[in-house]
């Protein structure tokens, strides 16, 4: 946030500024940041380009041997020249990382320089039944951007870089199996009205995982072979190579979007929201199916300002072929105590707006874990505020999934 939040007036309750309706006026406020220049990021390989080493500029890999022994792992090692190398029993258990608070004043750089590479052995599909009709076993885990508010490090332990699982062929087949144990699927529901979905990505961006590795790729093309289910995966991260990969509409990109403010803030290191929805028509020209999460929705003075102009932005510059097809989920904010304190250590002035006791109640999530959420009715209202925003400034973004 740009402007630290203004002082509630003399005997104004302070969750007034953050949750109150009438705080909206679009006529006195400026929209999103303008559109990028759409002839920079269109690199053929865009993997090599300084600014995807910006990104991912691995300089130590951590890595189980079998996973360096593998084709998946040569290839990996083949784009990461010069990276030093480390052999570890387990990707879960690297001392140096997982549990190493010193850690904490080296987030990011960690995750622009680290890398690790382990083989997945429990391979599970699970039902999920909001965003996906299913999470499939995914080939990663961790991401090398660092948006405050993901929830992948308070499992991890104050460093989450990337680790890709380099038994691919093991989760295709697994994935493979398991759509053809479905059959077709009969009843439309959120998810999907025909295809069954799977989550390829439920705990990394497979965006940026394919800066350095084919799994993004293998497993879009097995769903492109598979006509009765649909990958799915939420992304920050606009990676033009993506574009090349033919999905066939049997994958669905979601990007991720909240109001550019919230972004500064919180989305570090992830592509600026306009360049997100600007890339758009190109995904979907190249035969993905592009829908958007609004996520997440944090509340704080002017939310509903920035919001409406978001919306607004989108309904001005996205053509009516997106338009047509697309569709958003709607989450508000989830927060951990854990992730909180570490967040102090790198970067607290996100947690000015993430952490809002007074406002926020705890809450064991469908994973088990004990998280924070905005208390019932705060959540109740603010939802129903986003869909009305919605329908007032893009009324042709139909909402599948608000929670």
């Amino acid at each position: 946030m740009d402007q630290p939040p203004t002082d509630p007036a003399p005997g104004e309750p302070e969750q007034q500024a953050l949750f109150a309706w009438s705080e909206l006026d679009p006529d006195q406020e400026s929209g999103p940041d303008p559109d990028p220049d759409p002839d920079q990021g269109t690199s053929a390989v865009f993997r090599d380009t300084p600014e995807a080493r910006r990104m991912l500029d691995v300089r130590e890999v951590y890595a189980e041997p079998a996973a360096l022994d593998s084709p998946r792992g040569r290839q990996i090692m083949s784009r990461v020249p010069g990276a030093r190398v480390t052999e570890v029993a387990s990707h879960w258990r690297i001392p140096s990382l997982h549990g190493n608070d010193g850690n904490i004043s080296r987030w990011v750089r960690i995750k622009s320089e680290t890398l690790v590479l382990g083989v997945k052995h429990t391979l599970r599909t699970r039902p999920n039944g909001r965003s996906a009709d299913w999470i499939a076993p995914g080939a990663s885990n961790g991401c090398a951007m660092a948006c405050a508010y993901c929830y992948v490090p308070r499992r991890k332990g104050y460093a989450n870089p990337i680790t890709l699982f380099t038994n691919i062929e093991a989760i295709v087949a697994h994935v493979r199996r398991h759509v053809r144990a479905q059959g077709p699927k009969t009843e439309p529901n959120q998810c999907d009205p025909e295809a069954w979905v799977y989550d390829i990505g439920e705990n990394g961006d497979c965006s940026v995982d394919a800066l350095v590795s084919d799994n993004t790729a293998d497993l879009i093309a097995v769903f492109r072979g598979l006509p009765t289910a649909k990958a799915s995966f939420a992304t920050k991260f606009v990676n033009p190579d993506l574009l090349a990969l033919d999905p066939q509409g049997r994958t669905r990109v979601r990007f991720s979007l909240m109001p550019p403010e919230d972004a500064r803030l919180l989305d570090i290191r992830t592509s600026p929201v306009a360049e997100r929805i600007a890339a758009a028509a190109d995904f979907l020209d190249a035969g993905y199916e592009v829908h958007f999460n609004l996520s997440p929705v944090v509340l704080r003075p002017g939310w509903q300002r920035d919001w409406a102009d978001l919306f607004t932005h989108l309904d001005d510059v996205l053509p009516a072929r997106v338009k047509r097809q697309a569709a958003a989920e709607i989450i508000m904010l989830t927060h951990n105590e854990g992730l909180h304190e570490v967040n102090l250590g790198w970067h607290p002035r996100a947690e000015e707006v993430l952490w809002q006791p007074a406002a926020q109640e705890t809450k064991r999530s469908q994973n088990g874990a004990l998280n924070v959420r905005y208390s019932l009715e705060i959540k109740r209202q603010s939802l129903t505020r986003v869909q009305q925003l919605l329908a007032t400034h893009a009324p042709w973004l139909r909402v599948r999934y608000a929670f």
